[in-house]
């Protein structure tokens, strides 16, 4: 019998049924998604080591799709394109967030990226004891406002009198318009924050 001449598996197409499984509420394993691809678990075996291996591609996967190339410019261009890529990462696969977050990233791609945030803060001047700091705040940030983007359109519902809230809400924004005017507004201040930082720093 000739080969296939597109073989049964391949690292993207695992990825990408991983994530498909993820997200559709389903549990995740090496198993389930065997069933998905309906194959062996074995068959996986071959292309990954385990559910840690399987992660790992989903992660390379969804950073070459939400950040196909490396942000270039000054230090705060590359961080604002990097949490807008990440911010669209989280809030499109809500489900993954714990399976990402949850184990040491090793993925090539996503390595790069983290490479380049850090370089950029370097040659940008800030100190190389606090980069890896900046970069964790950066993560939080980007993680937060993804899982803000997949809230109800109503976060706030109160159900008696308020001082403030209740007024403010009558004529508040909702939905994605909200959570894209959040995050920029949030994204501005943060930059603002570092930029302070960076000068008083430059300062001492």
């Amino acid at each position: 019998m000739p080969r296939p001449r597109i073989p049964l598996l391949s690292e993207d197409r695992i990825a990408d049924a991983a994530i498909e499984l993820v997200d559709s509420g389903d549990p995740f394993g090496v198993n389930a998604l065997a069933r998905r691809l309906g194959v062996t678990p074995s068959s996986l075996y071959n292309h990954v080591d385990g559910r840690d291996g399987i992660i790992e591609l989903m992660r390379g996967r969804l950073g070459r799709r939400y950040l196909p190339e490396l942000p270039e410019g000054a230090w705060d261009e590359v961080v604002a394109e990097t949490l807008r890529g990440m911010r669209r990462l989280y809030a499109g696969h809500p489900a993954v967030v714990p399976l990402l977050v949850g184990k040491t990233i090793t993925d090539p791609s996503v390595i790069a990226s983290y490479d380049g945030l850090t370089t950029a803060l370097i040659d940008g001047g800030f100190p190389d004891d606090e980069v890896l700091a900046v970069v964790a705040v950066l993560d939080s940030f980007a993680l937060g406002f993804g899982l803000d983007l997949a809230s109800p359109d109503d976060i706030w519902q109160p159900q008696g009198e308020t001082r403030t809230l209740g007024r403010l809400l009558g004529s508040a924004e909702r939905g994605s318009t909200r959570s894209e005017r959040a995050f920029e507004l949030g994204l501005e201040l943060l930059l603002e924050s570092l930029r302070l930082r960076l000068a008083r720093i430059s300062a001492r």
